[in-house]
């Protein structure tokens, strides 16, 4: 585990920006008052795939950043933060968090002057495989905001809270490497059960038939050279209404749903002792030609090359 606590205070702004972002996420900070940076706080700590940090100013800021490669959940410990997430204000208070998604680039507009956080990055691929896993839907996306008030948010918050506590004062137990991993991995589940609690077949409207369709059609020939065109024409509508309902309701585009079952296919093909193919072969089989893009997507959702799969 690599724990940064503060190890001295930064003298102006352009220090404290330079910590902040080697803490945490590289940003753009802009004061929006006359406060300098003698209030400002931070403590982090590396645990595997994640990062907790406590951060504040001291003073009234914005902040401007991509999260390249990560998820950031900032989770007002007090004041307030106003985010521009997805096109909208998202407005966070003690009791409420702010999941800003990765390789987007997202606005805090407003970081009040008594606003400190506990900030929880989660690499991306890493947390996208555990939705896969955990929440049993592929696709599913986070809100862009959390309810920590009560029930089990109020109880995650309370977790991160003592996780961070322990991280910060550099444990002794959490030097561990495996320990730490665990500790990532406990925080990670919670997220996702709370964000995406699992769905319940009562009460929940249907997919529309238009994706329905789109669905069956994949699911019954997943090797078939399938284009948006043909997609279109099964729903029966424009590819861009289309591409619309697969979002809202899959949470994904109907190529990267196509891709998704195709992969499915070829990692169950790979783990088959019985079957001599190279990973190339099998992945042809499943209309994937261009071995490369399949490389990576398969290294995506599953966290390790195809050819580690087939040698396992």
């Amino acid at each position: 585990m690599n724990q940064s606590p503060e190890s001295r205070r930064p003298t102006d702004w352009d220090e404290v920006h330079d910590v902040v972002a080697d803490a945490y996420f590289p940003h753009e900070l802009r004061p929006l008052g006359r406060g300098d940076a003698s209030g400002y706080r931070l403590e982090s700590s590396t645990l595997g795939p994640s990062v907790l940090a406590r951060i504040g100013f001291g003073s009234a800021v914005s902040i401007e950043s991509d999260h390249p490669g990560a998820f950031g959940i900032n989770i007002p410990l007090t004041g307030h933060l106003i985010t521009r997430v997805a096109g909208r204000d998202v407005v966070s208070t003690p009791g409420q968090a702010t999941i800003n998604p990765p390789d987007t680039r997202t606005v805090i507009s407003d970081w009040s002057e008594s606003c400190q956080i506990i900030g929880f990055k989660v690499d991306r691929d890493h947390l996208g495989r555990e939705i896969d896993r955990i929440a049993g839907q592929p696709g599913r996306r986070l809100p862009s905001q959390l309810d920590l008030s009560s029930g089990a948010g109020a109880e995650w918050r309370a977790l991160v809270t003592a996780a961070s506590r322990q991280a910060f004062r550099e444990s002794t137990l959490l030097r561990n490497d495996v320990m730490a991993r665990q500790l990532s991995d406990m925080l990670t589940t919670a997220l996702i059960l709370v964000a995406l609690p699992p769905e319940e077949s009562d009460g929940v409207a249907p997919r529309p038939r238009i994706v329905k369709r789109v669905m069956d059609a994949v699911e019954a020939d997943p090797a078939r050279g399938w284009t948006a065109g043909d997609f279109a024409q099964i729903a029966a509508v424009g590819a861009r209404r289309l591409q619309q309902g697969f979002r809202e309701y899959v949470g994904m585009t109907p190529m990267e749903y196509l891709l998704d079952v195709r992969l499915g296919h070829i990692h169950a093909d790979l783990l088959r002792a019985d079957d001599d193919s190279t990973v190339t072969e099998v992945a042809a089989r499943w209309g994937l030609l261009h071995t490369g893009r399949f490389a990576a997507a398969y290294r995506r959702k599953y966290g390790v090359p195809p050819s580690a799969t087939r040698r396992g």
